[in-house]
Formats: C-alpha cells, structure tokens, sequence
C-alpha cells in the first residue's frame, strides 16, 4: 500500500486484485491507493500488466479476484458507466476524440452524458444544446482547466497532438470526477507538449487523485508523489519515488543502472 500523506482522502483503494487471461495471469495480487492531492505514477516495462490494472480500476475489464473501493464503497463488478457517473475517469493510450467537430463540442458532449434524465419531455430531443446551462457551466470549466480556452471554437481534428491530449483530459474532466485514471497522456509530444502536460497535471492534482501511467521516467520523477512498478504482473516497489529509484530491483527489471 502507498504511504498515507498528511493531508487528503483516501478516494480509491485496489486491494489484491488478479486478473487472469485463461493460463495468463495478467495481474496478481495488485494493491493500490489513490489519495487526494497527490498523483500515483505507474511504471514498467510493455506487458507488465499497467493497462490491464487500469481496465480494472475503471471497469473495463472484471477482477478474477480481489476487490476495489471508490470512495469506501465497493465497486468490484460495477459497469464502466457506473463507475464514471460515480466520480471515476480516464483516458486511453489511443486519443479518443470526435475529429469533424469543435473542442467546445467535444468537452459540451461530454459533459452532457452527466446530465440526469428529468420527467418525461416529447419535445425535449428539439431543444438547442446551447440552452443547457449546467452543461455549458461544467464544458467551460473543463476547458479553461485543460488550458484550451483560446481554442475552443478550433476543429478538434486539425489541433496538435499535444491539443488532442489536453481535449481528451478537458472531456474526462467536463465528466467532473475526482479520480483520474490517465494512460500515457505524454506519449509521442515533443518537449513543449510535454512540459505543457506536466503543467496542466500539477494544476489536476490539487483536487484529484491521479493515477498516472507513463513511459517518460524524467515526467515521472518530476510528477509523482508515489510510484508503483509493476514488472511481469506483479509489484516489484511501491513508495516515494526517490526510495523505488534507488530500488536495487527496480534498476535491474526497468530503470537500468545509469539512473
């Protein structure tokens, strides 16, 4: 388990989750705290189990055993939909945005799918979408904390990849969760992308909890108040991340003597 901090909730605990692909085991045995305030990095090498752990915290796929609380409450066998309307959100390693439409309308579509349905209304679906004001309030949050206010009205499309990124972060948050699953959001920019992410991450984790999955280890060091390296589906370290990089382990399964 990570290292309580002073200060911030407990908002996500994994304990002891498996998973097991017929023969494979995937994940064994994985226990993982996500706490307020700080960000959890996830580290290891292709196929050490990172995105499998992921799709079982965020529903995608279901633990062969072990169990997972958001917030205290038991969500193990919950539907991802669930989950997500409960507070929980990610993004994916693939950018999964609406390409022929605005970044204004990416992030209002998303944070339209929070919006509870009311009493029965026949002429509900011949409303403008601009007249939700809910809607609009929590996109334009989402937007400005991603740091996309200066392109909302630009086709999501033509933006950078860096841009597509931060769009996908801005939906996740236009979804207002307070535990962020984020799967290798600094993958493939360049180093003003990524010094941008790294910001934008920093300015999240004051009102999230983070779990972060990423191949930049210099990010890492730089982002994380704990750090997880799993190596062949199984945690090899877990703490602070000055005491996993001097791990003897860790240097010879992942980081590599130089660091």
């Amino acid at each position: 388990m990570s290292t309580t901090p002073e200060n911030g909730a407990l908002l996500l605990r994994a304990c002891d989750l498996t998973k097991r692909f017929g023969g494979l085991t995937a994940v064994q045995q994985v226990s993982v705290d996500l706490w307020l305030g700080q960000i959890h990095a996830l580290i290891g090498p292709n196929g050490a189990g990172k995105s499998t752990l992921t799709n079982l915290l965020s529903g995608d796929l279901p633990a062969t055993s072990g169990t997972v609380l958001l917030r205290g409450q038991d969500i193990s066998g919950w539907t991802p939909e669930k989950i997500s309307r409960n507070g929980l959100g990610r993004s994916y390693q693939k950018t999964n945005i609406f390409r022929s439409f605005s970044i204004w309308e990416n992030v209002r579509l998303a944070a339209q799918s929070r919006s509870q349905p009311g009493a029965f209304n026949p002429l509900r679906w011949f409303q403008s979408a601009a007249s939700l004001r809910q809607v609009n309030e929590r996109a334009e949050r989402a937007i400005e904390l991603a740091g996309l206010q200066n392109r909302r009205q630009h086709m999501a499309g033509a933006a950078s990849h860096g841009e597509q990124r931060q769009l996908e972060i801005a939906m996740t948050l236009a979804t207002e969760p307070s535990v962020l699953l984020l799967d290798e959001p600094l993958a493939g920019m360049g180093v003003a992308e990524a010094e941008s992410m790294v910001q934008l991450l920093l300015r999240l984790k004051k009102d999230h909890a983070i779990m972060l999955v990423e191949h930049d280890i210099d990010a890492i060091f730089t982002l994380s108040d704990q750090l997880t390296v799993m190596v062949n589906g199984l945690v090899i370290a877990s703490g602070f991340p000055a005491d996993v990089r001097s791990n003897r382990n860790v240097q010879a399964a992942y980081l590599g003597e130089e660091h």
